[in-house]
């Protein structure tokens, strides 16, 4: 069975071509998803992104971060913002510290984007350590 795309580029954000990221594999396969050289860079950019939409955007609850996330022009973004609320344990409306929520957050962005989450606490803690220091 092959993997899904996110987890296949180390990407397990999904996140598309725009930026020059830390960590961007030096062949880039796939013509619209990054690809890094670890997983834990590609939770790293998760992480700056999500940090990044609260400075720069004043996003504070998960349906505005889900909804810049995931447009709903490209996916089912109410159930998205559901099942991310859920697994962070908030009510979708309710204002979050996203740098604070990292932990919770960046693994149900996984689990909804590849239909798992692969990845160990380790693995997460490392990428986001990477993208708050």
């Amino acid at each position: 069975m092959k993997q899904p795309r996110g987890m296949r580029n180390r990407n397990p954000g999904n996140i598309r071509h725009r930026d020059q990221w830390m960590g961007l594999a030096t062949e880039q396969p796939d013509p619209s998803f990054c690809t890094f050289i670890t997983p834990e860079y590609g939770i790293r950019a998760m992480g700056k992104i999500l940090i990044n939409y609260q400075r720069r955007y004043d996003l504070s609850t998960v349906r505005e971060i889900i909804h810049r996330w995931a447009p709903p022009v490209e996916n089912d973004t109410d159930a998205y913002v559901a099942h991310v609320a859920e697994a962070v344990g908030v009510d979708p409306d309710e204002a979050i510290v996203v740098a604070e929520t990292l932990s919770k957050l960046i693994p149900a962005i996984i689990q909804h984007e590849n239909g798992q989450m692969p990845y160990s606490d380790e693995q997460i803690a490392a990428g986001i350590k990477m993208a708050t220091t």
